[in-house]
């Protein structure tokens, strides 16, 4: 049940995003301080970081949170749903997460516009990777059973891959593209299905 503190803090939240987000439109995420943003918001510098731990998690979101929603989710799918698929139901989960698409295109495009938040983007993708890496290998066949099997690595590697791909075509496209569709057909192209 969300309560009324829950509500409050998510419109709080709302807010100084938007705040957040269109000084990072017109002056540059490097140019934009957080004392600019909490001014404009009408809040002190420490309430915003109450909300938000850094200036990337305005842009970035609670990364961890959304890693563990994407493990948990591709870990809940039915048992006979292959690794690709349960990775692809992981994704449509976790990038919306929380946004509106509107508000996803935005962010993607701060994020793949930036090369600083890019990096950091990156950076958790592969931390993201690595948690994956045991809930495929549990989807798949046995293999040769020890480290050096490199199958879920490369799947988890290749849907990254694909995800980033899609969504910075999409992102590109001013979201006139069709995400999912994007998607399919990255994944068709390096699964030589297309």
């Amino acid at each position: 049940m969300t309560t009324l503190w829950d509500r409050s803090r998510q419109v709080a939240v709302e807010a100084i995003l938007d705040t957040a987000v269109r000084l990072f439109t017109e002056q540059g995420y490097e140019q934009t301080t957080i004392a600019q943003i909490a001014r404009e918001a009408g809040i002190s510098q420490r309430s915003l970081f109450r909300y938000f731990g850094t200036k990337e998690d305005l842009v970035c979101g609670d990364q961890e949170a959304l890693g563990e929603l994407l493990r948990q989710t591709v870990e809940q799918q039915p048992a006979e749903v292959c690794a690709w698929d349960a990775l692809r139901a992981g994704f449509e989960v976790a990038l919306t997460a929380g946004h509106t698409p509107e508000r996803v295109l935005e962010l993607s495009r701060l994020i793949f516009d930036t090369p600083s938040l890019h990096a950091r983007y990156i950076e958790k993708r592969l931390r993201w990777q690595a948690e994956l890496v045991p809930v495929v290998q549990a989807r798949l066949d046995p293999g040769p059973g020890d480290a050096s099997d490199p199958r879920a690595r490369a799947i988890v590697a290749t849907v990254f891959a694909c995800v980033d791909t899609a969504t910075e075509l999409w992102a590109r496209h001013d979201g006139q593209l069709d995400l999912a569709e994007l998607y399919d057909q990255c994944l068709a192209a390096v699964r030589g299905t297309d």
